[in-house]
């Protein structure tokens, strides 16, 4: 069974689909209108006189095939397919012995008016609702200058609805923009936390490696002469610090980028009981923390364990202790699984899976942590991709979430 929800009924029909439809019906209400249908004396409006003959019949299903043509575009050519409908709109009413185009039959040009204001940039939206009113306009000059009555307040009534349509339009695609500015805004921010995150931690990995090469080398300043096997391992200890600090930093600052500060602040609750400087060596503290806020995480380890880069080790904790926050804030599962392999010598795959419900199951980026910082998802893709990995998320099959990173292990850099 899916773990994607299906989508609505309604939302699975399309806008064109929706235009069809919005043909269909003023083409049978046209139809009612000129029938006397039960209760009434006659029917509300008389119908035209070519209307039963062949030529009638001929010119409305010419109109219908071209309203339908029309529908079929809107989606890649709004443009054409409004031209398709309007041409309609005019066929059609010419055998019905009417004085201006029928609302009725103008219902799919709003329909149209509509999807062109939502989605298309205002100047092309614009010119659709131009050419909707001034084909309302051209029609009645053409009757006019043909010397026949026309139907002024009822065009003016269909243009009301067509403004109306259009304005509608404008406003919902003027709310998905906003939604969509939000969206980034938003994912932009949680980047940048992430980041003002990773340099903190980079920095007190320097600071701790900077102190214990003060250390070794006040140390062998001091023996080098009279205990010099005590010195040579001294420096050796010094070099080994000095090398894994610094392609630990090439590896950071060679992608991060300065951004304005807007740093969330340390997160207490995920931090609590945990080393200052933690790695996957503290999965199993980490299990204990989780625990008690009512979540069993079962940590496998797979592979003969081999020591880490500092920064590796540090980001592939981070990616699994956001996983498991939001486990517990957002899955409704009571458990999860934390997976760590190290069977390829060239990569670390870790990845934290839960079972809960297939209702929960969301696209990356839902699942997010719900406070301050945002968009957890993003921070730990932002984490895995400055190491050159891959980082995957999203719902399993059968129910529960998914979250996997691959992170590259560096050659010829001294671990810790």
């Amino acid at each position: 069974m899916s773990a994607t929800p299906s989508v609505p009924f309604l939302r699975r029909v399309t806008p064109g689909g929706w235009a069809a439809v919005a043909w269909l019906a003023g083409m049978l209400f046209t139809l009612l209108l000129r029938l006397r249908l039960p209760g009434q004396a006659t029917a509300d409006v008389l119908a035209g006189v070519i209307i039963p003959r062949w030529d009638g019949v001929a010119m409305l299903l010419l109109a219908t095939a071209l309203a339908l043509r029309g529908c079929a575009l809107l989606t890649r050519r709004p443009t054409a397919s409004l031209v398709y409908l309007l041409v309609a709109a005019v066929v059609c009413s010419t055998p019905l012995g009417v004085t201006a185009i029928p609302f009725e039959q103008y219902l799919a040009v709003d329909v149209v008016l509509y999807t062109v204001a939502a989605t298309r940039p205002p100047r092309e939206a614009g010119r659709a609702l131009l050419l909707a009113l001034g084909l309302l306009v051209g029609y009645l000059a053409a009757r006019l200058f043909a010397g026949w009555t026309v139907g002024t307040t009822g065009t003016l009534a269909v243009a009301l609805t067509a403004v109306v349509a259009w304005l509608l339009g404008r406003s919902e695609g003027q709310s998905r923009a906003y939604a969509a500015r939000t969206r980034a805004q938003t994912a932009a921010q949680a980047v940048t936390s992430e980041r003002l995150r990773i340099a903190r931690e980079m920095h007190d990995t320097v600071a701790h490696s900077i102190g214990i090469v003060a250390l070794q080398a006040g140390a062998a300043r001091r023996v080098i002469e009279t205990q010099p096997a005590q010195a040579r391992q001294a420096l050796t200890e010094i070099e080994t610090a000095s090398r894994e600090t610094l392609a630990g930093l090439r590896r950071m600052l060679g992608a991060l980028r300065t951004d304005e500060p807007g740093d969330p602040g340390p997160r207490a609750a995920d931090e609590a009981g945990l080393p200052e400087m933690p790695g996957l060596t503290a999965l199993d503290r980490l299990a204990e923390t989780t625990a008690s806020a009512g979540v069993r995480v079962l940590v496998s380890r797979v592979g003969e364990p081999r020591p880490l880069p500092q920064d590796v080790d540090l980001s592939a904790f981070r990616v699994v202790q956001e996983s498991v926050t939001n486990v517990v804030r957002h899955s409704g599962a009571d458990s999860c699984t934390v997976t760590v392999d190290r069977r390829d010598p060239g990569i670390l795959l870790v990845s934290v899976e839960d079972r809960g419900p297939a209702r929960d199951a969301a696209p990356v980026g839902a699942r997010a942590g719900a406070d301050g910082a945002g968009y957890g998802l993003v921070g730990m893709r932002e984490r895995v991709t400055l190491l050159h990995g891959e980082f995957d998320a999203g719902p399993r099959p059968g129910g529960g979430f998914r979250v996997t990173a691959r992170i590259p292990l560096p050659t010829g850099v001294t671990t810790r």
